[in-house]
């Protein structure tokens, strides 16, 4: 039976003095495209800050593959894991931040922090560019000059560079059109075939793309949480 990458175990968030969910517990598997769903408010950007520990756990444990020993072996996340976890597993916001220079700089300037290891390569990179219509003149782009679409590709493309094992993409496509929308989708759709313990958890506005993209859902209502496959 296959094992899974990553467990939540009784995950909760607490804003306010209100919990927004309680007692959330979901696991993610190889090749899972997840959908996380909920109203305005429910908390979805917060579960994904959580999971990707920018925001403190407030309540319950994450569990993540520790192959210290040379074997992946599911264990709570600790002082000793989280840097691996954080080389593994990726967060892009809607509004990503990015830093001066061009988006060639961009890209380069992730293996420059101590959690990274590797080095740039430009030609994964014209890969992912060519799926998504778009020339090497891009990488010579200020970041100044850029959309908020553009950025949001710029992202995309520095994560998927680093070959995590999980992307969480709070609103990927939001400042996108529709073309460069299924682009990306096809984008994203190519690295989830790339390696076989990959998976991602999608948020979206666009109930539509939910069901492109994903094969299953997980739905925040208030502090109760609903899973459906």
């Amino acid at each position: 039976m296959t094992s899974p990458i990553l467990i939540a175990k009784g995950l909760g968030r607490r804003l306010n003095n209100r919990w927004l969910w309680r007692d959330l517990n979901f696991e993610l598997y190889p090749e899972d495209r997840v959908g996380l769903i909920g109203p305005s408010g429910s908390g979805k950007t917060l579960l994904l800050r959580t999971l990707v520990l920018l925001d403190s756990i407030q309540e319950g444990a994450i569990c993540f593959g520790d192959d210290s020993s040379g074997q992946d072996v599911l264990r709570p996340l600790n002082r000793s894991s989280i840097t691996r976890y954080r080389t593994q597993v990726i967060y892009l916001p809607q509004r990503p931040a990015v830093f001066d220079g061009t988006v060639e700089d961009n890209l380069k300037h992730v293996f420059t922090l101590k959690v990274q290891t590797g080095v740039y390569e430009r030609s994964p990179i014209l890969h992912y560019l060519n799926t998504l219509n778009r020339s090497e003149d891009f990488l010579t782009r200020s970041v100044r000059q850029l959309s908020g679409g553009e950025s949001q590709i710029l992202a995309l493309l520095r994560a998927l560079q680093l070959e995590p094992q999980v992307l969480l993409l709070d609103e990927p496509t939001a400042s996108l059109d529709p073309d460069t929308t299924q682009q990306v989708e096809e984008l994203i759709n190519q690295w989830m075939g790339g390696a076989a313990n990959r998976a991602c958890l999608w948020t979206s506005h666009d109930p539509q793309q939910i069901q492109r993209v994903t094969n299953r859902q997980i739905k925040l209502l208030g502090n109760q949480v609903k899973g459906s496959v």
